[in-house]
């Protein structure tokens, strides 16, 4: 049997099985032999995470049946807390408990961030845990400014993280940024209308 790599983590047998019969697997196996994804969190990572203000979380009940919740906040509210972790404050949303359900459970998850206008995207791998009534914790990755009650704390302790290719992400941009965009235009239009006396 094959030592494990972090690619393994969500290359199974059957998905190498597949990507040998699509003819894929040899290019993935030379990434492996040279040590395969990152397990700790490079500058590029860090300020990639800081730059964020939403991601998708992924998490599996005991029996498998899988769920993806989204996860919002003020850029930056996904923390590093060290080279294998990270960490945010998880906002009173509706109440539903899914993802804090199926961690009870099954401690398997993952984050799904991406950079829409610059089409980037990095998945991380990992296991994770719910803490609650952690005053220091929610303080550390809380955010007075922001108009939202932590209810808890959830904590990924990394397993592997991968950039994607930008491949199929349509560029979409955030009220704020497209603001930014065309307030040039707009002090331009109003440059020339003062010149034509409007």
């Amino acid at each position: 049997m094959a030592a494990e790599t972090t690619s393994d983590v969500a290359f199974s047998p059957a998905v190498k099985a597949l990507q040998a019969r699509k003819g894929s697997r040899d290019g993935y196996a030379r990434m492996e032999e040279k040590g395969g994804w990152n397990d700790t969190v490079s500058d590029m990572l860090a300020q990639f995470i800081a730059e964020r203000d939403s991601f998708y979380l992924a998490t599996a009940s005991a029996d498998g049946q899988p769920s993806i919740q989204h996860r919002g906040g003020p850029p930056g509210f996904l923390r590093v807390l060290d080279e294998r972790t990270v960490a945010w404050a998880d906002f009173t949303g509706n109440r539903q408990y899914i993802s804090v359900g199926n961690l009870s459970e099954n401690d398997r998850a993952a984050i799904f961030l991406i950079d829409y206008p610059n089409r980037r995207r990095i998945k991380i791998w990992g296991r994770a845990r719910v803490v609650e009534g952690d005053a220091e914790l929610l303080a550390r990755l809380g955010d007075p400014a922001y108009q939202a009650s932590p209810e808890q704390a959830m904590v990924l302790r990394i397993t592997a993280w991968d950039v994607n290719c930008p491949q199929h992400i349509a560029r979409r941009f955030s009220e704020e940024q497209v603001t930014d965009l065309v307030r040039p235009l707009q002090d331009r239009i109003a440059e020339l209308d003062r010149l034509r006396g409007v």
